[in-house]
């Protein structure tokens, strides 16, 4: 990176009569080297203001501030640090001329911004973002990792209230959009999937007219937006109408085989997880390749070399007890396709350890109750739950089959799970990040002695 102070003064809309050259730009003094920007941010819990000058020792060549600062570098006072974070990185994409992939939705972000990546690769030097950092702070995060070397990017956006993709899609000004699907996330403060369609449809405010668009064609809200100014293709695997389709899928183990038809054409796709939701994830990347010209062979090669991140379905072998991994978050779609995910995979009993899913308000109980329901439906061989909402999935399941425990104390949990899990058996962990699951799996790992 080199940005003259001068031209970040005014695409703030700021003056300084000095002048420094900008390398870098952060908003942690931890990670402030020679020549770097040093944005202000407050929070509730935080004011970086105060560390300005920890910030200038370690090198910071200018401070980007809301209050008057006595300081030996330059400040651009400004009425918004959070804005001004933003407008500097909105100032930094446009000086790349490269496909951007602009990503949002309810359920798969993640895995979808994965694949697409594994696409994307096999054509570009591709950027993506990391871990979650696609919010309003991690996004122009990203923005700012785009290098001479970058040829592609991949940007994933999170949002929880109105605005928030208008804001991060108005910063990375995708040429690409794509809409994974419209799930009951966040509906606490979104009020109805409608509202929640509204929100995720912002992503269009930042894009270009005529550019691509991927939603998901099997929807039933993403199949009801027009929009007349984007070439919009929908995928999917029901709706035979869709432009990119996936049909004959078999699940082989711990990998997922299908044929998509596309263009009047037709490719063999293999990906290394199982779940009907990751063939959705697929072909949202498949259709990104088909509109980057990407040749269908080496979309299919891409998409075989896809790696979960974090903590998304990674499926381990430990004492020969298959453990899915998939803490990471939790909603009821998604908690419903790691169900399937837990029954198509080959062992002797299918156990699921399902935790509460946050930000449902109102909705919870009825929604914790709905996936109990699907469990019952199922007929999975265990369920036990953590929290105190998925009580409520718990009381639901009423087949006969299914034994049900519920627990509110981690320790117990695995106590319980020490006692019961034998060779052969499958166990999924799924909850929403905030109920920190994953401690549930370390804590097993420790008793097995097993260090990955």
């Amino acid at each position: 990176m080199k940005l003259k102070l001068s031209d970040i003064a005014a695409c703030l809309g700021v003056k300084t009569d000095k002048e420094a050259l900008i390398t870098s730009v952060s908003t942690d003094t931890r990670k402030i080297t020679e020549g770097c920007l040093f944005i202000c941010l407050k929070g509730e819990r935080f004011d970086a203001h105060d560390f300005i000058p920890q910030a200038v020792e370690n090198g910071a060549a200018a401070v980007v501030s809301e209050k008057e600062v006595d300081c030996s570098v330059p400040v651009l006072k400004v009425e918004s640090t959070h804005k001004a974070l933003l407008d500097i990185a909105r100032m930094y994409r446009e000086t790349f001329d490269i496909p951007v992939v602009g990503l949002t939705g309810s359920v798969g972000k993640t895995t979808t911004k994965e694949m697409i990546y594994s696409v994307l690769s096999e054509k570009y030097n591709t950027l993506k973002t990391q871990g979650n950092l696609n919010n309003e702070i991690g996004l122009p995060t990203t923005l700012f990792s785009l290098d001479e070397k970058t040829e592609a990017a991949v940007i994933e956006m999170g949002m929880n209230h109105f605005g928030e993709i208008s804001r991060l899609t108005n910063t990375c000004l995708p040429t690409m959009a794509v809409i994974t699907n419209i799930g009951v996330s966040h509906i606490e403060f979104l009020g109805s999937r409608d509202g929640i369609l509204k929100a995720k449809c912002e992503i269009f405010e930042g894009l270009k007219k005529g550019s691509f668009a991927a939603l998901n064609g099997d929807d039933d809200k993403l199949i009801t937006v027009k929009k007349d100014d984007y070439k919009i293709l929908h995928y999917g695997i029901n709706n035979k109408e869709n432009d990119v389709l996936a049909r004959d899928i078999t699940q082989n183990g711990e990998s997922t085989s299908f044929t998509v038809s596309f263009n009047n054409k037709e490719q063999k796709v293999t990906i290394p997880t199982v779940g009907l939701h990751n063939v959705y994830d697929a072909l949202a990347a498949f259709t990104v390749g088909v509109c980057f010209d990407i040749k269908p062979e080496k979309i299919a090669e891409g998409l075989s070399k896809y790696v979960p991140a974090g903590m998304r379905q990674r499926i381990k072998n430990v004492n020969g007890i298959t453990v899915v991994e998939d803490c990471y978050n939790a909603s009821p779609d998604s908690q419903k396709a790691a169900v399937d995910t837990l029954l198509a995979l080959k062992g002797k009993r299918k156990i699921a350890v399902l935790g509460d899913m946050l930000e449902l308000g109102e909705k919870s109980k009825e929604l914790h109750e709905e996936v109990g329901r699907y469990v019952s439906e199922k007929g999975i061989d265990m369920l036990l739950t953590y929290g105190e909402q998925s009580q409520f999935t718990a009381e639901a399941v009423t087949n006969g089959k299914t034994v049900c425990h519920s627990f509110s104390d981690k320790g117990e949990l695995t106590k319980k799970l020490l006692e019961t899990l034998e060779k052969d058996d499958v166990v999924l962990f799924k909850a929403s990040r905030g109920m920190k699951l994953e401690e549930v799996i370390n804590n097993l790992y420790g008793e097995w002695n097993y260090n990955e």
